[in-house]
Parts: structure tokens; sequence; C-alpha cells
């Protein structure tokens, strides 16, 4: 006789942590990305949006962001960050 395939019943959690966890901005990064709970991932691309929107890459080193007035509350006064510290200066302002 043919054993029974065993039935696997499996639930779906919502995706309420890591990058998907929402997060609150402060009030200085809220200028850029808003002011409502949204998920890490989402402060990322905002954040992307408004660089390469304002042109604020370095032309010759893509990598390198530089900080207008607005950024620069978010990145502690520095005028220009490396985009792998982004994430670094992104987690003093979300809670």
């Amino acid at each position: 006789m043919a054993k029974a395939a065993a039935t696997k019943t499996t639930t779906t959690k919502p995706k309420t942590d890591g990058i998907h966890k929402p997060v609150k901005p402060s009030a200085d990064l809220a200028v850029i990305v808003g002011a409502d709970s949204l998920p890490r991932s989402e402060v990322v691309s905002k954040i992307w949006e408004y660089i390469k929107k304002n042109g604020l890459q370095k032309p010759e080193d893509k990598r390198q962001i530089l900080a207008d007035a607005t950024l620069q509350k978010i990145f502690d006064g520095k005028k220009e960050v490396s985009m792998f510290e982004l994430n670094k200066h992104l987690s003093k302002h979300l809670s």
C-alpha cells in the first residue's frame, strides 16, 4: 500500500520584522520621507529618490552622497557620506 503524503499546514505571518517592520522617522527625516510610520525599506527608497532627484551624488564617484542642508541634519553635519554609511545614519533617525 502507498504511504499517504503528509499534509503540511503553514500559516503566513505578516512581515513585521527586519526591513518590513514599520518605523517612525524623526522630524528631520520626516521632511524627506513624511511623518507616517513606514517600513525601513521604503525609507531607504525615498532617501535615494530624494538624492537622485536633487543631484546629490558625486559625479565622479556615485557611491558618495553630497549632503544638502536637509541631509546634513540626518548625516550628523557631514557634507559628504558614503552610500555604505547611509543606513548607519538613518538608524539614528528611526524608532
